[in-house]
């Protein structure tokens, strides 16, 4: 028999895909308007939009946007203390590619991503052998500069348990205006459709529904900080070190601004720095 619990898990997470859709839709017809817009003017227009499943997933860069409107008892919004310090100056780059970078990185290398943030220091193994695409885009982004000065933008804490990163807009739609392929969904990890505590993964705009939105990769991506059941639709590229646990639970420990289990968080999230070697 299916506890109050169970249900009530299940209608957010069932609220979230549907959230995740309403992006994905939303971006498309963006992309329509931009290239209407673009062949009057005779402008390239480029754009790569985010979700969150995940819209954590739909791009999420998951660019996966993962009835009657149904969700969660909510509180009232929280009101809880900042736990991070003030961002350091700087201002959050703009520039976007065509395509996708060569892959430079070494295929059978193992790198660590270091997010040096408002919050504390989050450390993401990451092994090149399962994720050659999403490793070396994020090699690139991060000799870029992509990341830095950026607001890690949204927080749940209801049905699933992420923090979403990697939009310069800070509005879970932009992104570095190439796409990468979906990578490693067939990891071990990802055991009963279950992102476990420590994943990080790539958001996308890949819709279960119509099947629609496969290798939409951008340059979102979400930190799991408590076990979550998604579907094994994001690639899973990394795993956070127990110290970058730690920020991270501080983080979700603060809470999100709306009070309905999915918004901005409470904590100011800044990336400052964002750093990628071999390990």
């Amino acid at each position: 028999m299916v506890t109050q619990e169970q249900r009530r898990r299940q209608l957010a997470r069932e609220k979230f895909l549907r959230q995740q859709q309403r992006r994905t839709s939303a971006r498309r017809k963006t992309r329509m308007r931009n290239a209407v817009i673009a062949s009057v003017l005779g402008v390239v227009v480029v754009g790569s939009v985010v979700s969150y499943a995940t819209g954590v997933f739909k791009n999420d860069d998951k660019k996966t946007n993962a009835g009657a409107e149904a969700s969660p008892s909510a509180s009232a919004p929280s009101k809880a203390p900042d736990p991070c310090k003030k961002p350091a100056a700087g201002k959050v780059k703009t520039a976007t590619w065509k395509k996708e970078p060569a892959i430079t990185v070494d295929k059978s290398g193992k790198y660590t991503m270091d997010l040096q943030t408002t919050c504390g220091t989050i450390d993401i193994a990451m092994d090149a052998s399962k994720t050659p695409h999403t490793v070396n885009s994020f090699n690139f982004l991060a000799a870029k500069g992509f990341f830095d000065h950026t607001k890690c933008h949204r927080l749940v804490t209801s049905g699933i348990y992420v923090l979403q990163c990697g939009d310069p807009q800070g509005t879970g739609t932009g992104g570095p205006g190439y796409t990468i392929p979906d990578e490693n969904l067939k990891d071990s990890r990802l055991k009963g459709n279950v992102y476990p505590a420590g994943t990080v993964a790539m958001a996308n705009q890949y819709n279960a529904s119509t099947k629609e939105g496969r290798d939409t990769g951008g340059s979102q991506f979400f930190l799991v900080y408590q076990d979550s059941q998604l579907p094994a639709d994001y690639t899973p590229f990394g795993t956070i070190s127990e110290s970058g646990m730690k920020v991270l639970k501080k983080i979700a420990g603060a809470g999100e601004r709306t009070g309905q289990g999915d918004g901005a968080p409470n904590a100011t999230v800044v990336i400052n720095k964002a750093t990628v070697k071999k390990s």
